[in-house]
């Protein structure tokens, strides 16, 4: 069921979405060649911290037997890996490299989830379009992001303007719902028909997150049973905010 949030929750999330913003910030501030994944983990947890806040990824259930909970407070994946790269000191980031940071806020009951790709040093053009187009895809579906709209008409925007910028969508993984849980209803796919889904109404909250290869869509998954890399090896981006649906234009809560 998908929940209308109270003006008293919106607030609620407003905060939690204000503070994984935050620990955004701090991790691009420290992102350079040489530092490790588990450095810019350590970063985004203690800014949460501070700011009375828990990262909510740190011990989420995989649901997979075998497969322990999530270790990091933060995904850290870099180049190849599309999402859910476990942070490690083994992992230096260097120049030329991409890394997307995903993370979730919780405070007070409620979650604030964003993801944004970063820039280690000098980067190759097409990598940076990469970034660039995964990004502006994201403000492509917020146009559709409106009360009376339906929830295909953001995935079909979404996936028409990476297509068209010669790009692709992973379909295995998605956006979704959110506010007392990290992953609630409704699921939020990155291409679709227009005109489908449920009816967007005011105080829906929502994290879009498009997703973004730069070759083959097709993926595969790594023996820690979560890192997620694009099959063919090639580059991919992530972007992501929760938003909520209001009577006009949408609200970016990750962005204030």
């Amino acid at each position: 069921m998908v929940t209308i949030k109270s003006k008293y929750e919106i607030e609620k999330m407003r905060e939690a979405c204000r503070i994984a913003n935050l620990a955004q910030k701090a991790v691009e501030k420290a992102i350079k060649p040489g530092i490790s994944t588990l450095e810019l983990d350590k970063i985004a947890e203690k800014t949460m911290r501070d700011n009375g806040a828990i990262p909510a990824e740190k011990g989420y259930p995989s649901g997979v037997k075998g497969v322990p909970d999530f270790p990091g407070s933060i995904c850290a994946s870099v180049n190849d890996v599309i999402i859910h790269g476990i942070p490690s000191s083994k992992e230096i980031i260097k120049d030329g490299d991409i890394i997307s940071i995903d993370l979730v806020a919780y405070k007070n009951g409620f979650n604030g989830d964003c993801c944004r790709t970063y820039v280690v040093g000098n980067i190759s053009a097409e990598a940076q379009r990469l970034i660039d187009v995964t990004k502006q895809s994201f403000f492509e579906g917020m146009k559709y992001a409106r009360k009376g709209y339906r929830l295909g008409d953001i995935s079909h925007a979404i996936g028409e303007y990476v297509r068209k910028n010669g790009f692709d969508v992973i379909k295995e993984f998605e956006g979704h719902g959110i506010g007392r849980e990290m992953h609630e209803e409704p699921g939020i796919p990155n291409s679709g028909k227009p005109g489908r889904g449920i009816r967007l109404q005011p105080g829906m909250t929502l994290a879009v997150e498009p997703m973004v290869v730069a070759g083959s869509p097709e993926i595969w998954q790594a023996d820690d049973g979560w890192t997620i890399f694009t099959q063919d090896g090639n580059l991919s981006a992530h972007y992501e905010n929760t938003i909520l649906i209001t009577e006009k234009e949408p609200e970016i809560l990750t962005l204030a």
